[in-house]
């Protein structure tokens, strides 16, 4: 499993070397690409007035296959994690929302992602955002610290998802929440078929099916979930938005 990690960050890592070079990070490898544009995916899924004011370079480095800033319902003062925030895209929206009393963490494992978000928070002037270099598996920050986590496309990545939602659950306040975009799978769908499909760092063949998804989010602790498909990728796999909350105490 170490090999698939190292793969998929070797991946990110080169997309965020190719936004340096004015290249959008979707269209620099289309066949591995986690999220072509043809498959509704990157920055098509942020409209214009969203993208405004933003560095070309995190609107270039945008890699999801959702916008789960649109469904998080975040609020002025709240603090937000962002699992997976390669360049910054929805860490910097999320600011935004939050305003100047409220946080926004980024966590991404990739060096390269790291430093281009880093320089999109300065160019934007975001002074209430923090990235941190970890893994999704183990977040770096403290039990019942964030108010709401966001994911754009990640977590299918994680060869160990119930280590990350277990985090998510751990890292959550109480009556904290997840808005996350992720791929799932039809519960049709055997692990082998969605190989057949794509590929691990295409955000294929790890991901999770419906009920699966919802399973490992009801043994965490969470309630009040919803997986709602937005958009086909491929056969009986989809674009979907994720929602639960972590119940008070």
């Amino acid at each position: 499993m170490s090999d698939l990690r190292e793969e998929v960050r070797e991946r990110y890592a080169a997309a965020a070397l190719s936004v340096k070079d004015g290249m959008a990070a979707n269209d620099w490898d289309a066949d591995s690409s986690c999220c072509a544009p043809e498959d509704g995916c990157g920055v098509q899924l942020y409209d214009v007035a969203q993208r405004e004011g933003l560095p070309d370079e995190a609107v270039l480095a945008s890699l999801g296959c959702g916008n789960p800033t649109a469904v998080a319902a975040l609020r002025e003062g709240e603090v937000v994690l962002d699992l997976g925030s390669g360049g910054g895209i929805d860490v910097l929206l999320s600011a935004k929302r939050v305003g100047p009393t409220g946080k926004v963490y980024g966590l991404d494992m990739t060096d390269e992602m790291l430093e281009l978000a880093a320089r999109n928070a300065g160019e934007a002037g975001a002074t209430n955002v923090e990235f941190l270099k970890g893994y999704i598996e183990a977040v770096p920050l403290p039990d019942a610290s964030v108010d709401v986590i966001i994911s754009n496309c990640v977590i299918n990545l994680s060869t160990d998802k119930p280590s990350v939602i277990a985090e998510m659950f751990r890292v959550l306040r109480p009556e904290g929440r997840i808005g996350i975009s992720d791929v799932v799978s039809a519960d049709e769908l055997a692990p082998a078929d969605r190989a057949e499909r794509g590929g691990w760092v295409g955000c294929i063949a790890g991901a999770l099916s419906f009920t699966e998804y919802g399973n490992e989010l009801m043994r965490a602790g969470f309630v009040d979930i919803h997986i709602d498909p937005t958009h086909e990728m491929v056969d009986q796999m989809f674009g979907a938005i994720v929602r639960a909350r972590k119940a008070p105490r």
